[in-house]
């Protein structure tokens, strides 16, 4: 007989809740840090400074949510290791991507040179491009410490300890948008403000998580591998995991990075609106990844262990996640002008951004699907599958808003909803053809 809630799927559902709430709570506090910056610059005189960190930030997406693989695979492989209760393979996975990490975080000071002309692709007004730059140059010292937290978070959220997730977070965050009022408001630094507080935010957080991470391998008896040949091991199927992870990463962000590109070239307030309205889907967003995360590491021991127990993490997974998108999609209906105007002073920013507001109202519960199943195909390293799907959503993206470009701002951001849409529908697809019983709502045993 057809059971939404049977007992077993209400039991998972408070585990998996159990898990989420703490990483539900520490990513609304990410998005709360760009609505900051957002808001502090946005009661600056001019919305150039505004435009600068929008292009800005599109660096730091390519540079830092793009090695976010590091974060992702990590978890992944962390998660299936403690469901197999392997600690030899955990010891090797968390030397590995510590090693990693910094070595790319070093690496990637060599990019500093050629940041304005990055920037200068983006196609904002020349002032806007030159705060970026100084901005961008700024932010970039903290690399090495940004990399070594993805790690942390990593071994965090493969490990199912996502309080500690909530502890690094919120105390980075809060320490981000104090620095954030006293540089800009304060003492009127504008633009290298919101960059110098948010560099001694990110090294702070590195070395709190550094603390935990030791205490937390010392608990579990992780140590250095025994010889060269055993620390050796596992180095291939790393390197596959985060070359997967890393590939889908930018083909998204490319993503990002032409739709402001293509805001950017219809004027500063058009561009301002949308990284406002952005900013409030990356709020929403990052709620529903706080599920998504949870279910990754639990999906990964799960599925590590008996795949009846994954199908009800991901049965779990999908009452909650449509619940909670929703619940947003609800409050941003009924709040959203008000939160326009919370954000920026500028008549011309708050009247632009209404006009494309209602896309929002669409977007997010199209949204849910592509974030819940990016959870589910992380904690199963089905990382190729990943790659593939959003190659396949982005291609959909540009021939639509090829096909839409005479609707001008209406167009891309109709292209940006169907990006969204094609990820969710492709990964469904080929989790139906990998583990069909999760669309099986039939009674389960308890």
């Amino acid at each position: 007989m057809f059971t939404l809630l049977s007992p077993s799927r209400r039991q998972e559902i408070l585990t998996l809740w159990s898990r989420a709430w703490p990483i539900i709570l520490s990513n609304a506090s990410i998005p709360l840090l760009g609505l900051v910056d957002t808001a502090v610059l946005g009661h600056t005189p001019d919305s150039r400074y505004l435009a600068g960190v929008a292009l800005g930030a599109v660096v730091f997406s390519f540079l830092y949510w793009g090695l976010g693989f590091l974060r992702m695979g990590t978890t992944g492989l962390m998660a299936l290791a403690s469901g197999r209760q392997d600690s030899a393979a955990m010891s090797r996975l968390l030397l590995q991507s510590l090693t990693l990490a910094l070595v790319l975080g070093l690496l990637l000071q060599g990019v500093r040179p050629w940041l304005g002309e990055v920037i200068s692709w983006l196609d904002g007004s020349a002032e806007a491009q030159q705060l970026a730059t100084d901005y961008a140059s700024l932010r970039l010292w903290s690399a090495p410490a940004v990399l070594i937290q993805y790690v942390v978070l990593g071994c965090a959220l493969g490990l199912g300890k996502t309080r500690i997730v909530l502890l690094l977070l919120v105390v980075a965050n809060s320490l981000n948008i104090l620095l954030d009022l006293i540089f800009v408001l304060g003492l009127g630094m504008a633009s290298q403000g919101v960059a110098l507080a948010t560099l001694i935010a990110e090294v702070s957080a590195a070395l709190l998580g550094s603390v935990w991470l030791a205490r937390e391998a010392k608990i579990l008896g992780l140590g250095w591998p025994a010889s060269w040949s055993e620390a050796s091991q596992g180095w291939a199927q790393l390197l596959r995991v985060n070359r997967d992870l890393m590939l889908r990463t930018f083909a998204l962000l490319l993503a990002l990075a032409f739709f402001t590109r293509q805001g950017a070239q219809q004027g500063n307030v058009v561009l301002a609106a949308n990284a406002l309205l952005m900013q409030i889907i990356m709020l929403s967003s990052y709620l529903l990844d706080g599920l998504a995360q949870a279910i990754e590491g639990r999906f990964g021991q799960a599925y590590a262990r008996d795949q009846q127990e994954a199908v009800r993490v991901v049965q779990a997974g999908i009452l909650l996640s449509f619940g909670t998108g929703f619940a947003i999609t609800l409050m941003i209906g009924l709040g959203g002008e008000s939160l326009i105007q919370l954000l920026t002073q500028l008549p011309e920013v708050q009247e632009t951004a209404r006009q494309f507001l209602p896309w929002l109202w669409l977007i997010l519960p199209l949204s849910v699907a592509s974030y819940l199943f990016d959870g589910v195909f992380i904690g199963a390293t089905w990382t190729q599958a990943m790659r593939d799907t959003l190659f396949f959503s982005a291609f959909g993206y540009l021939l639509i808003w090829w096909l839409l470009t005479p609707w001008g701002n209406h167009g891309l951001w109709m292209a940006f909803l169907w990006l969204n849409t094609l990820r969710g529908l492709s990964l469904g697809w080929l989790l139906y053809r990998r583990l069909p019983a999760v669309f099986v709502w039939r009674s389960t045993p308890s």
